[in-house]
């Protein structure tokens, strides 16, 4: 089985270190599936950089509670809590950034 990782960024100084984490972990294993879920004020900050592609996630929620609409090439999950316990309950290693 591949190591899968997600990774919790909810400040922009959290997400720098998240891209850059998922980068360091990609290449020292190229099979590992990794995914950045961004909350909180580090919405934002995604969608400010334009850098919202895959592996990068934005909760609905902070979308919603901030006035934000994610840009058409964003993934979106309802919640970010949520995504986080469901990944966690398929095995997926939590981190936080």
């Amino acid at each position: 089985m591949a190591l899968r990782l997600l990774i919790h960024a909810p400040t922009a100084a959290a997400l720098a270190r998240a891209r850059s984490n998922a980068r360091n972990l990609l290449r020292a294993d190229p099979t590992a599936e990794v995914e950045i879920v961004v909350n909180a004020g580090a919405v934002a900050t995604a969608i400010e950089t334009g850098e919202v592609e895959p592996p990068l996630l934005l909760c609905g929620n902070s979308l919603a509670a901030q006035g934000l609409a994610a840009p058409e090439t964003a993934r979106v999950v309802p919640a970010a809590v949520l995504h986080i316990a469901t990944r966690q309950n398929e095995g997926w290693a939590y981190m936080r950034a």
